[in-house]
């Protein structure tokens, strides 16, 4: 009985170490923000080694229902055994598919919770006054503002909504960010707005979207996660596996399995927003510092 509770004890603080807190004085908490079922891979790296390796939390805020992912649903006819390539098919049941497709995804990076705002995904538009105007955006605002005061979190992770954007993008952080504007100033999350590039290309070219001034950007201040950082027996791994992952598990979407990588430097990005003032940079210098350092 005695080895079986060593045994038990030593499994715990073993499990237990996994998390690098000692990177952080403190356990990392996010609310992700997304238009559709499959943005948040955009992200996948850097939530995972906030919920894997520094003992941190991030929940997700979906905007759309996804139902407008009919037109890449071609494949995934012959993996759901439904013609979900035509628009009435895919209307329908497209939602529920890719809401379980994404938390699949998310249990692969350790998303915890998930809100579900349901809005329609109507057509490609790179129109945010479009979108805003076709969504319920009082109810949105409404509840995002309860999210945000109950989650009291440190990070606000959105989409960088730059002018080529998806409308459903552009709004998605506008509307994030209003709702952070109604949270007292000390308890605001930091915003980050993000995006990636790949290898030595250049990043997009962005500072605000206009008509959105609560969308602009710090000068200079970009934060980056390389997925091409190795780690493991002679260095053979690398973070592009985890966003493989996730994206794999988006079977009802053709064209995401495109953006899957091997070796090839893919990096995200995260965009410090103005409105957080330069009270949060070194917090969020800290929380990258610590995201590039953490390894498994």
């Amino acid at each position: 009985m005695k080895r079986l509770l060593l045994l038990f004890l030593l499994s715990f603080f073993t499990i237990s170490s996994f998390a690098q807190d000692s990177l952080l004085n403190y356990e990392p908490k996010v609310l992700l923000v997304t238009a559709h079922p499959d943005d948040d891979a955009l992200f996948s790296a850097t939530v995972f080694k906030t919920t894997k390796l520094l003992g941190g939390m991030v929940d997700l805020a979906l905007l759309t229902n996804g139902e407008g992912g009919y037109t890449y649903s071609t494949l995934g006819n012959y993996i759901y055994n439904k013609e979900l390539d035509k628009e009435e098919v895919g209307r329908e049941y497209l939602p529920g598919i890719r809401k379980q497709e994404l938390m699949a995804g998310g249990e692969i990076v350790g998303i915890r919770n998930y809100f579900f705002f349901d809005q329609p995904d109507f057509y490609y538009t790179e129109d945010v006054e479009e979108t805003l105007e076709k969504w319920n955006t009082d109810w949105v605002h409404e509840r995002m503002v309860e999210i945000l005061k109950e989650g009291e979190y440190d990070f606000l992770f959105l989409m960088l909504p730059f002018e080529e954007f998806h409308g459903h993008h552009k709004a998605s952080a506008v509307l994030g960010l209003q709702a952070m504007k109604e949270l007292p100033k000390e308890d605001r999350p930091i915003a980050l707005q993000g995006f990636i590039r790949r290898g030595d290309n250049p990043s997009v070219s962005f500072t605000k979207l206009e008509g959105y001034p609560d969308t602009k950007v710090m000068e200079g201040e970009v934060f980056e996660f390389d997925r091409s950082q190795t780690f493991g027996v002679n260095d053979r791994l690398n973070y592009n596996i985890i966003s493989n992952w996730v994206i794999a598990e988006h079977k009802s979407q053709g064209t995401m399995q495109l953006l899957m990588q091997t070796g090839e430097s893919v990096i995200e990005q995260y965009w410090y927003n103005e409105i957080n003032g330069v009270e949060g940079l070194e917090k969020a210098a800290e929380f990258f510092e610590a995201v590039n350092t953490a390894q498994p």
